[in-house]
């Protein structure tokens, strides 16, 4: 087989079945496991899988630039944001990640709500200017700009004197294997800081973010609360998440308060 035919049959595995194990397609295939590793590696420099131990996952779309990542499944990340702004209640402090995903969030907030918000965006703080009833804490330190986001051990140190009701975490992948993942490690830690300093955390997971795979690891799902995603429940990764008894919030387009 050429490698051109592989290349079309791996990428077909991916998207079908989610995952790859680089022995089982060698051996499917006839080929050697070296020929099918050279495959996957030419696939990761370009993008198009997630290089893990034994095979590959499909990759992380959400890990575009914040301009592009705007651009990236809106009407999910809006039926997500809808659900998510519904756990944040009169009087709770509560802690938003940075991302469009949580953006999002900040427009479905009632107008007359009383809470207090803390945040490491710059984004997030800017938008909650127009809630006037909203106090907003912004976290200080190095941008991450690619995220636009606040990174570091600054950072860190700071969010070590907040007490939270809630946290709501981004990530670019949900995958029942690889866990929770974003990009960057430095962006990873300080989402841990902040969960660590709420006593909810629930992940915000629109529906290019499920079965996803990016570099670094966030959190175990036996840390978190629940997962909002308006991803089927039929879903292979969603299936999964049920099996290892994840919380699961489904956000319904229709916007009718009903978990589903």
């Amino acid at each position: 087989m050429l490698a051109a035919q592989r290349r079309d049959v791996l990428l077909e595995r991916l998207a079908g079945q989610g995952r790859i194990v680089a022995k089982d397609v060698a051996a499917e295939l006839g080929v050697s496991e070296d020929s099918v590793r050279r495959d996957l590696r030419e696939l990761a420099a370009e993008g198009l899988c997630q290089r893990v131990y034994g095979g590959a996952l499909p990759v992380a779309r959400a890990e575009a630039d914040y301009a592009g990542r705007q651009r990236v499944a809106p009407e999910s990340k809006s039926a997500v944001a809808v659900r998510a702004a519904r756990l944040i209640a009169p009087g709770m402090t509560a802690i938003l990640d940075g991302g469009t995903t949580t953006l999002a969030v900040t427009q479905a907030l009632p107008r007359d709500l009383r809470a207090t918000i803390v945040t490491h965006s710059p984004t997030i703080a800017a938008a909650l200017v127009e809630h006037p009833t909203v106090e907003v804490y912004l976290i200080g330190g190095r941008l991450f700009k690619h995220s636009a986001v606040v990174c570091g051990a600054a950072a860190a140190e700071l969010a070590e004197g907040i007490n939270a009701d809630l946290f709501l975490l981004g990530v670019t992948g949900v995958h029942a294997e690889a866990g929770l993942t974003t990009g960057d490690p430095d962006e990873a830690a300080m989402k841990r800081a902040l969960a660590r300093r709420a006593a909810d955390t629930f992940v915000l997971a629109s529906s290019e973010k499920i079965g996803a795979v990016s570099d670094f690891a966030v959190l175990p799902f036996d840390e978190v609360a629940g997962i909002v995603t308006d991803t089927d429940r039929d879903n292979a990764t969603l299936r999964a998440l049920e099996r290892l008894a994840v919380p699961l919030l489904i956000a319904d387009a229709r916007d009718d308060g009903v978990d589903r």
